[in-house]
């Protein structure tokens, strides 16, 4: 792989294309491959009374491939798993009747195609872990081929919401306590016109947690506007997506895909459909792009090993650390305005670097030297040599450069 754009060089007088033109050569320049499809999850999705073939549809044309809602009985969720199959979208069981007949319920639902795992309930305080560690277990008794499922809270949420002296002792004593497959949390950074300062440090102490776990984590995206969060644009979901992923997260998570109902606390508004009309916003075709970027560059990001996330401007995060020691491959890397996380990642051979611009509102310039052997990825998953392009480049607000090295 690491010398696959050599191929167009190769072969460019026998299919017409001009290498040295990149603009003109990108038809040429092969793919990264890819080991699966990207998790990516629409939490609250289709209601239960708007379950049919064409909302499936429509979610899929999205870009999600799971979908998380509660349904008001087993035979609302039969219902929408069999459409939900139809279109290839695969759903997490929630029903009341997994809490009170746990064993009966998966044993009706664990050989569905379409079932992706069991919801358990949505930000627990470490008081709920007993309780929810004894439910997992009867359900993991029964079907351990599918993945039982919670959110976790967000490091911002009080040390009385949490019931623990500290949010690194919340993260570990659940997984300790409640042993599912897969860690999730929640965090939405974006208020007004700000970004939260603990959100680094939330995605530095739960990948850390979950790499000691030895477990995937899987992390969230704002997709509705609610007090005080704002209408999401590009820019604000990139930042979210990319320094997630970045960070190493295997599974994305959008709250919501369809607006809740009236809350007089959150007046939840413009997610990407609207509940009263049913129709889209434009934060639907928002998520429909930032999707498909996902899932072209899941060659770097699904089942990767993160070797460090590293952080540069004139101050960092809180929690995080900052770069000092340049990746191999990489000759010189400097950043203006906020500054850029700067994760290495390994997938198989391959060994990439993504510089992800901390800043949702304005852009960045990059400064970067690599090795001639590098080559940059590009948004649908082109390997190109890293040599076609200026060692300076601007990236776009909350946007990512990815480069792959020897």
């Amino acid at each position: 792989m690491k010398k696959l754009w050599l191929l167009p060089l190769l072969t460019a007088a026998l299919i017409g294309c001009r290498p040295s033109q990149e603009e003109q050569s990108v038809r040429c320049w092969p793919k990264l491959p890819s080991a699966g499809e990207m998790t990516v999850l629409a939490w609250y999705g289709i209601p239960s009374d708007c379950t049919s073939v064409e909302r499936f549809e429509e979610l899929k044309n999205a870009g999600f491939t799971h979908q998380f809602t509660g349904y008001p009985d087993a035979e609302a969720m039969a219902r929408a798993l069999d459409t939900a199959e139809r279109v290839g979208i695969r759903l997490i069981v929630s029903c009341p009747e997994l809490e009170t007949e746990p064993e009966a319920t998966v044993r009706r639902f664990m050989n569905h195609p379409a079932t992706a795992g069991y919801f358990l309930r949505d930000e627990p305080s470490a008081d709920d872990f007993a309780e929810l560690g004894a439910w997992a277990a009867r359900i993991r008794a029964t079907d351990d081929a599918h993945y039982c499922y919670l959110n976790l809270f967000p490091n911002y949420a009080p040390g009385e919401t949490l019931k623990t002296d500290s949010y690194r002792e919340y993260v570990n004593r659940f997984d300790r306590e409640v042993p599912l497959q897969l860690l999730s949390f929640d965090h939405y950074p974006v208020v007004g016109d700000t970004c939260r300062p603990e959100w680094y440090e939330n995605l530095e102490i739960f990948s850390d947690e979950a790499r000691k776990a030895g477990k995937p984590f899987w992390a969230f995206a704002l997709a509705t506007a609610h007090k005080p969060y704002p209408i999401p644009d590009l820019a604000q979901l990139r930042l979210q997506v990319y320094s997630d992923l970045a960070y190493g997260a295997q599974g994305i998570q959008y709250f919501t895909y369809w607006t809740p109902e009236k809350n007089p606390t959150w007046d939840f508004h413009h997610a990407p459909v609207e509940r009263s009309s049913g129709r889209r916003t434009d934060v639907y075709d928002k998520i429909k792009q930032m999707n498909a970027e996902i899932q072209a560059l899941s060659g770097v990001f699904l089942g990767c090993e993160v070797v460090s996330v590293r952080h540069t401007g004139e101050s960092i995060p809180r929690g995080t650390v900052r770069l000092t020691e340049l990746p191999a491959g990489v000759k010189k890397l400097e950043t203006t305005g906020a500054g850029a996380v700067v994760s290495e990642l390994r997938n198989g051979d391959n060994r990439f670097v993504v510089i992800v611009n901390r800043d949702f509102k304005n852009p960045m310039t990059l400064q970067i030297e690599l090795d001639e052997t590098a080559s940059r990825i590009l948004k649908d998953g082109s390997v190109v040599p890293a040599s076609l392009y200026h060692e300076t480049m601007v990236v776009e607000p909350g946007d990512a450069m990815i480069y792959m090295l020897e």
